[in-house]
């Protein structure tokens, strides 16, 4: 038998929050949220990335690679159309981590108002700490574009 001994590493956690406003219906913007959290789903720079979300307590958000390969990102905690989705799970992250999302919209007038909150705790990498701000901020506001864009063409019809 071998054993293998490493230096002890720290737990770390982070807390990123962000804010934006929709030019949509609450829930225009809930549909536009699931639809990035899934199959229209991009890195920055344009790259689809599609992923499945269950929108359901308990319901799966992950990476489907195909020939049954992928990757869990996590499972939806709470479900509230359409004014909250909470997410925990690694997300990303393959190493030990725990990880809750949270999407909290409230119409306000005619636009909607979207507070995001992540917060990780972990053996957390520092490329995911230090970028994950840019990263969600880009989903965010893809987000914003999808729901707009959807709703500019019900406007249209």
């Amino acid at each position: 038998m071998k054993t293998d001994t490493r230096e002890r590493q720290s737990v770390e956690s982070f807390e990123i929050g962000k804010e934006i406003e929709i030019s949509a219906p609450i829930a225009i913007a809930f549909e536009a949220m699931l639809d990035e959290l899934g199959p229209e789903g991009q890195m920055p720079g344009g790259k689809p990335f599609p992923m499945k979300i269950e929108p359901w307590p308990g319901g799966r958000w992950y990476r489907d690679l195909g020939h049954n390969s992928g990757h869990l990102w996590g499972h939806v905690q709470v479900i509230k159309p359409p004014t909250l989705l909470e997410i925990c799970g690694p997300l990303m992250m393959s190493y030990p981590a725990l990880n809750h999302l949270q999407y909290r919209l409230k119409a306000e007038g005619g636009v909607t108002r979207l507070v995001f909150l992540h917060r990780a705790m972990g053996l957390i990498l520092p490329e995911h700490r230090d970028g994950l701000p840019k990263g969600w901020e880009h989903w965010l506001e893809r987000i914003r574009e999808l729901a707009e864009r959807k709703h500019r063409k019900e406007t249209q019809r």
